[in-house]
């Protein structure tokens, strides 16, 4: 997509309707007036995955603002992330009381509280093993509803089963007491095949109720991908059922074909991503929601407020750890130096990093070739297996504080004798 239509884009989505984007934000005054409610639906709520964690947790601030406490995340129950994420306590909300109590009389645990990030968004969270006792039970009526069946050792499958009903119990409880005030409008927004079962059953059970998905990358793409598919000129080729049952995902791929089906608005992240689910989910996007930066959070700062600045004191300690990393080693110059980062799941064709790689050879050459005296520093970050701390580069390190402490030692003596003299 050209700049020109990125910037097009994004004035058409700034104003609807005649309703400018920033009339909206009003900490959630017309979403009370008008009993307008937004429930965010992510196995990633307060419980860190992948990147779909990031896009809710940098939504947040932004959606809190347009819809205030009529704004609820809905997400699975993990013990280790809700200990230093969510701050447990009983919603003051009458409608989420009811929903959550009604759930709990038939033995499902549900914690509700808010998510300790920026924003400080309400959450509910549904503890799988809890209703693990209705699986099979709910298997069938999704097979009834659905015709999708799950088979018993997918374990992931069976989770995001038990999860997508406890939301649709949750929603559906939740709209009938929303609706008891006045006329409600009730938004799910669900995120990828996970949390599909949920939006699936609520659609095929006629809920008073707006439904988004939004797939961030096909399950059957990912795999195919991981695969080293020539993926991107094969997609109208696919044998789609055949490649899905090959890998064993056939149930999880019709999830997510379903849920991409029954939402009122399919959503996807980019271009190339709509193009995929297009020919893999059989479903063009209505509407591209591209990830992206908040730039405001890295305009630059006076002078004056740099040492305050936690984006300059994070550069600091970038350059001090390269300082001790090839220390002995390279010499460069710090203020000609950039740092690149690619970061994600450890999936090598997936997440790119085989073609970052290959950039970064490229971009080596073109710097060589113009006799260019800026250093560039890549920083792979993926979570995975490690052996041991690099003895080598602990040295450097140590080396390397040792230095900075005695030239700090020796500026602050000489800065003590220079007042002293002025005295």
């Amino acid at each position: 997509m050209s700049i020109s239509k990125i910037k097009n884009a994004a004035k058409s989505l700034k104003t609807f309707q005649g309703i400018h984007f920033e009339q909206c934000l009003d900490n959630g005054e017309t979403a009370e007036q008008m009993n307008k409610w937004l429930l965010e639906v992510s196995w990633e709520v307060a419980n860190k995955v992948g990147g779909i964690y990031t896009v809710i947790r940098s939504k947040v601030p932004i959606t809190k603002k347009e819809y205030g406490n009529n704004y609820i995340c809905l997400g699975p129950y993990n013990d280790s992330f809700v200990k230093t994420e969510v701050e447990v306590s009983e919603s003051k909300n009458e409608a989420i009381r009811e929903a959550v109590n009604d759930m709990k009389r038939y033995g499902v645990h549900v914690v509700t509280g808010n998510w300790l990030i920026e924003g400080f968004p309400q959450v509910v969270l549904f503890d799988i093993g809890s209703a693990a006792h209705r699986l099979d039970g709910w298997k069938g009526d999704f097979f009834e509803y659905a015709h999708i069946g799950i088979p018993y050792h997918d374990r992931e499958a069976n989770d995001a089963l038990i999860f997508g009903f406890c939301v649709f119990w949750f929603i559906g409880t939740f709209i009938e007491q929303v609706k008891r005030i006045k006329k409600s409008y009730v938004i799910a927004h669900f995120h990828e095949w996970l949390a599909g079962v949920g939006l699936v059953m609520t659609r095929l059970r006629n809920y008073d109720c707006g439904l988004i998905f939004t797939t961030h990358a096909t399950l059957l793409g990912r795999y195919l991908c991981a695969g080293s598919a020539d993926f991107y000129n094969n997609l109208s080729y696919f044998n789609l059922d055949k490649e899905a049952g090959d890998r064993q995902i056939y149930h999880r791929y019709c999830i997510e074909r379903a849920a991409a089906s029954c939402a009122h608005v399919f959503t996807t992240v980019s271009q190339i991503t709509g193009v995929e689910a297009q020919y893999l989910l059989n479903k063009k996007p209505d509407i591209l929601t591209p990830n992206g930066l908040n730039i405001r959070l890295y305009r630059r700062k006076p002078r004056s407020m740099w040492s305050l600045d936690p984006i300059i004191i994070s550069h600091e300690r970038i350059s001090n750890f390269v300082q001790g990393h090839f220390l002995g080693h390279y010499d460069f110059d710090l203020d000609k130096t950039l740092y690149f980062f690619i970061a994600g799941r450890y999936e090598f064709s997936n997440k790119g990093a085989d073609m970052f790689i290959e950039a970064l050879a490229r971009l080596n050459h073109m710097l060589k070739a113009s006799g260019s005296d800026v250093t560039i520093v890549a920083f792979m970050i993926f979570p995975t297996a490690t052996n041991n701390f690099n003895i080598e580069s602990l040295r450097g390190q140590s080396v390397a504080k040792m230095l900075r402490d005695t030239v700090q030692n020796i500026q602050s003596e000489i800065g003590k004798r220079l007042y002293e003299i002025c005295l």
